[in-house]
């Protein structure tokens, strides 16, 4: 009886603890800026802003990068890391290589992945 008391409330906290656990949530915070059609220049720094007006209590991870991607391949290493997303904005600097092109987002990595809308990248 002892054993099968023992059992029962390891279960229970077991269980409990999972309950706690889920609790915590995703964050998708739409990106502000950049917005589709701004033109970003080479060796230029910027600020990317996303909206926390509606940040959930419990974030699963609250640190955050900034990746550039163009078409179908993001961009390494990280414009940005290392910073709250909570924060609503950092400063990037696009690097001198970048090639140019107007199929470029930045995409915001925290607890999530979103991007912007499409801008250019151009001298």
């Amino acid at each position: 009886m002892k054993f099968s008391s023992f059992a029962t409330a390891a279960v229970l906290s077991s269980v409990l603890t999972l309950v706690k656990a889920a609790a915590l949530d995703v964050f998708v915070p739409h990106i502000t800026s950049p917005t589709a059609g701004d033109t970003w220049v080479p060796g230029s720094t910027y600020t990317v802003t996303w909206d926390t007006s509606n940040a959930p209590s419990q974030i699963t991870n609250e640190n955050g990068a900034i990746f550039l991607r163009k078409g179908s391949k993001t961009q390494t290493p990280a414009l940005a890391s290392g910073f709250s997303i909570l924060d609503g904005a950092v400063n990037v600097t696009v690097p001198e290589s970048t090639t140019f092109g107007d199929d470029y987002v930045v995409v915001l990595f925290g607890d999530s992945g979103n991007w912007s809308g499409r801008f250019s990248i151009e001298a």
